[in-house]
């Protein structure tokens, strides 16, 4: 069973930087697309940042330049930095894994997600 555990999440004021981790156990880990994904209240859960197996990275615009994520297959955990914090960077952050496989039925896709951690950014 994979699991992905999240942590770091925190109040910080703004202008504030954390740092979350995202541990993942019961897969290869490195075979997977990582992302970084946040919820706040009353909004849909939106992409902030992913990275391929490959090391590849894509940013939503509201972050690029602020956030940055990296991955460290020997500890399978990925990784978020957060810089320049603002209050509307205030949410909760999942952890995602994703990876499609190409099988003679079909293209097989694991999917899976962590509990999420919050991010408060407030004076």
């Amino acid at each position: 069973q994979v699991q992905l555990v999240e942590s770091g999440g925190g109040l910080v004021q703004p202008g504030g930087s954390l740092r979350l981790s995202c541990a993942a156990s019961g897969t290869i880990f490195r075979l997977y697309t990582m992302g970084w994904y946040r919820q706040a209240p009353g909004k849909q859960r939106e992409l902030v940042a992913a990275i391929t197996s490959g090391g590849n990275t894509n940013y939503a615009d509201s972050v690029k330049g602020r956030f940055s994520i990296s991955r460290d297959n020997a500890k399978n955990t990925v990784y978020l930095q957060m810089n320049s914090l603002k209050p509307e960077d205030t949410a909760v952050y999942y952890c995602n894994a994703d990876r499609q496989v190409a099988t003679v039925l079909g293209t097989k896709r694991f999917n899976y997600w962590g509990q999420g951690t919050q991010v408060t950014v407030s004076s």
